[in-house]
Formats: structure tokens, C-alpha cells, sequence
């Protein structure tokens, strides 16, 4: 068995659950702040009319997609290789895989802002958006992701902090940066004092500067050295093999946001046919599965490093029971949220908008769904704590499962003119499927350790 830095034991001794609680309540306050920073977004766009509101509905998923595979894919990729490197008590290679993850999100990210500036007016077309709204899309979605290499960073940073074990600081980082994109947002897009009110773009624009504060410290706290890894750039030499510990876990996890978002694009797309008010109304249900994801990733990147680091101390059993553990506490916690939107919809469509047509959809939504909210927390903590053991083709494998689900079914449906109720009972299977599919491939895949 291989030797951890000794301020590292505890991850590998210490009991599971309270450890995991301890890791996870940074992340889970930092995600809170995320889930607010939606909230208050959606908000400001809300007072602006319907048709923006539809037209964040149009950018919302690909803007998330950004995030997932920055913070949850790749990024998981990167906090996996560090933390199996400390667990098996490689500082070296630790700092050197340092050094390229924060070239993959540079280059990711520079990648992400080119796509989306380029082709953004043709995938809000194509998802339906038509006149004023897909006009506002356009607009808000070209400043928005002006600013997509800034997320790639600032989530790159924090995956290297969170596999060194340390979530404080990334998760206050997180959060100082979403309550300035809260105020920022909300005095620009609606005015305040001299400041002229600039709709939708002043949302973007408060993203942007908010991200850029939060990355500058974080490239300052690592050069400072003040964790237990230091930025050094002179003396960087590329190495190949370091790319690869970080890909092969992080590029085959980028599949899994890839088939979330396109299985809501096809929803998206589907019900954009019915008009703006049911695009609206769904907006606001898909608003709360895609807030869903950063509470379960509080849990999951919690796993990450326990996992990793048992992994690469030999410790294979300990990194399964860290695996279930976490999915349990997600299921757990996206179950009381399940349960209160399914009694209570309108705590949370109300929030949006008071136009009783629209909340018909967004009720509708909350009620058919929320019940399978347990089922995808469990599945999607399960994926993290796989990207820690590098066994995640399983849970990607599950999700192309439920993405097949959904474009085979959602046609099916789309082609005997369904009504709204049956696509959400397809979303509530579709979530189903997933958690029982990655559970499956969490018990049956058998994980080694590998090394360095």
C-alpha cells in the first residue's frame, strides 16, 4: 500500500459519512449560492416580459452545459488525478498535473467561447426560437459566453483545490463570485441610480465580471502556494502521460453533460411547437432539474477526492463505501426537494411569473417530476465518485440510456400530438432510468487500482 502525505491520513482513515458531511458542506453552501444565483436571474429577466424569459429558456442549456463539463466533467477528471497522485503519495506528479489542467480549461474554454459566439444564433433557431425572442437569445447568449473561458478557468482552479482534499477555499471562492454575479446582475440588467438598465446583456455582463474576480484570486492563492500545491510555471515541460491521467477520466466524463443537456434541447425543442407561454412554463421546471445538479454536485465532488485518494493508497473497498455513502445522502436530499415542489409547485413557480397560463406548464412540470428528483441525485453523485476510481464509462453509458429514452420516446409522442403531461411523465422516467442504470453500473464494475 502506498503512503499519502501524512496531513492526507484522515481521508483515508477517518469515518466516512461525518468526513463526507465535512467535505461536502462547503461545496453544498457554494452550490447554494449557484442555486440562488439562478434564482435571482431568472428573476431579473422575469420583470423584462415573457419573451426574454423564453429566450433564456432558448441559451439557459448550452450556458450549463459550460459549466457541467467545466466543474463536473472535466473538472472531476482533474480533482480525480491529483487526488489519486497524494493518495499514493506522489507530490511531483501532483504539481505537474497541476500545471496541465489548467491548460485543458484554457484551452477548453477559449474552445467553448468560439463555438458558442459562432454558432449560438443557429442552435437557438433550431430549439424554435423565432422574432423578438430568438433576437433577445442572440444577444444575451454572444456577451454570455464572451466570458466562457473565464468558467473554465475558475472551475479548473477549484478542481485542483478540491483534490488536494481542500474545499474551503474554492467553495468561498464560489461563493464571494456568486453573490457579486447576483448584485452585478441585477443592478445592470435593471438600472439602478445613474447606472441605465441594460435587460438581459446587464445579466450576462454581471456573470462575466463576477467570474473574473473569482479567478484572479484563485490563480493568486495557488501562486502564493498557500495550499498544499504551488503554481509554478517556469521549468513547464508538456508530458504526455500527464494529459492522459486527466482525459481519461475527464474527456469521457464530458459525455454525460453532453447527454443531459441534449436530452432537455429535445424537450426544449418539442415544446417550443406549442407556443411561448408552454416555453416559458417549462423554463421555469427545467430551471429547478438543472439547480438540481449543483446540490448533488456538492455531494459528488465531495467523494471525489475520498474516493481518488483510496484508490491510490490501494484502500478499493473504503472508495466503494465512499461511493454509496454519497449517493445516498444526494437521493436523500433531492428527495425532500422532490417532495416539496410535488405538494407545493407554486413555492417555487411563483417565484417567476404570475401569469397563470404559464404557471399551469411550470405546475405541471413540478408535480409529474419532482418524485424522480431521488433517482437522479443518486445517479449523478454516483458518476463523480466514478471519475475518483477512473471507472466512469458505466455511468456515461447510462446516460446515453436515458438520452435514447427520451429522443425515441419524445418522438413517439411528438408524432401522435401529445400533451405536455405525457412529455413530463417521460422526463420523471427518463431520471428514473438513469439512477437504477448508474447504480447498476456502479455494483457490477469491478474497480482496481491503477498506477501512477
Amino acid at each position: 500500500m502506498n503512503t499519502p502525505h501524512r496531513d492526507l491520513q484522515w481521508l483515508l482513515t477517518a469515518p466516512i459519512l461525518p468526513t463526507l458531511l465535512r467535505l461536502a458542506a462547503p461545496n453544498v453552501l457554494a452550490m447554494t449560492m449557484a442555486v440562488l444565483v439562478g434564482m435571482a436571474e431568472i428573476y431579473y429577466v422575469g420583470q423584462l416580459g415573457t419573451a426574454p424569459l423564453a429566450a433564456m429558456a432558448l441559451v439557459f442549456p448550452f450556458a450549463m452545459l459550460t459549466q457541467m463539463m467545466s466543474a463536473g466533467a472535466m473538472g472531476g477528471g482533474v480533482s480525480a488525478a491529483i487526488s489519486r497522485a497524494l493518495g499514493a503519495g506522489d507530490l511531483v506528479r501532483a504539481h505537474h498535473l497541476l500545471q496541465h489542467a489548467l491548460l485543458i480549461g484554457l484551452g477548453s474554454g477559449l474552445a467553448f467561447s468560439l463555438i458558442f459566439i459562432l454558432a449560438g444564433p443557429s442552435l437557438y433557431a433550431l430549439l424554435g426560437g423565432k422574432g423578438t425572442v430568438l433576437q433577445e437569445a442572440v444577444q444575451y447568449g454572444q456577451v454570455l459566453f464572451t466570458g466562457a473561458v473565464l468558467v473554465w478557468l475558475l472551475n479548473t482552479l477549484a478542481s485542483i483545490l478540491r483534490g488536494t482534499g481542500n474545499m474551503r477555499t474554492p467553495s468561498m471562492t464560489l461563493m464571494v463570485s456568486a453573490g457579486l454575479q447576483i448584485a452585478l446582475g441585477g443592478v445592470l440588467a435593471l438600472g439602478a441610480g445613474p447606472i441605465p438598465a441594460w435587460g438581459m446583456v446587464g445579466v450576462a455582463w454581471g456573470h462575466i465580471m463576477a467570474t473574473a474576480i473569482g479567478v484572479a484570486y484563485l490563480l493568486a492563492y495557488l501562486a502564493k502556494g498557500r495550499g498544499r500545491l504551488r503554481l509554478k510555471p517556469q521549468g513547464f515541460v508538456l508530458q504526455k502521460a500527464m494529459f492522459a491521467d486527466i482525459l481519461k477520466v475527464g474527456a469521457v466524463a464530458c459525455l454525460s453533460p453532453v447527454q443531459s443537456v441534449l436530452a432537455i434541447l429535445i424537450f426544449t425543442g418539442l415544446l417550443a411547437q406549442q407556443g411561448t407561454d408552454a416555453l416559458a412554463g417549462y423554463g421555469i421546471g427545467q430551471r429547478l432539474e438543472f439547480l438540481l445538479i449543483p446540490i448533488a454536485f456538492g455531494i459528488g465532488v465531495a467523494a471525489v477526492p475520498m474516493v481518488g485518494m483510496a484508490m491510490g493508497a490501494g484502500q478499493v473497498a473504503r472508495a466503494r463505501r465512499v461511493a454509496w455513502t454519497a449517493g445516498g445522502v444526494s437521493a436523500f436530499n433531492l428527495g425532500l426537494i422532490g417532495a416539496v415542489v410535488t405538494l407545493m409547485p407554486d413555492l417555487w413557480a411563483r417565484l417567476f411569473t404570475q401569469d397563470e397560463t404559464v404557471l399551469g406548464f411550470a405546475r405541471q412540470y413540478l408535480v409529474t417530476a419532482g418524485p424522480a428528483f431521488p433517482f437522479f441525485g443518486l445517479g449523478l453523485t454516483l458518476y463523480f465518485a466514478s471519475q475518483g476510481a477512473g471507472q466512469v464509462i458505466g455511468p456515461v453509458l447510462a446516460g446515453t440510456a436515458r438520452l435514447l429514452l427520451v429522443a425515441g420516446a419524445g418522438y413517439g409522442l411528438a408524432r401522435y400530438q401529445a400533451t405536455a403531461d405525457h412529455f413530463y411523465a417521460l422526463v420523471a422516467l427518463a431520471m428514473v432510468v438513469y439512477g437504477v442504470l448508474t447504480a447498476a453500473a456502479v455494483k457490477f464494475t469491478p474497480w482496481h487500482r491503477r498506477s501512477g
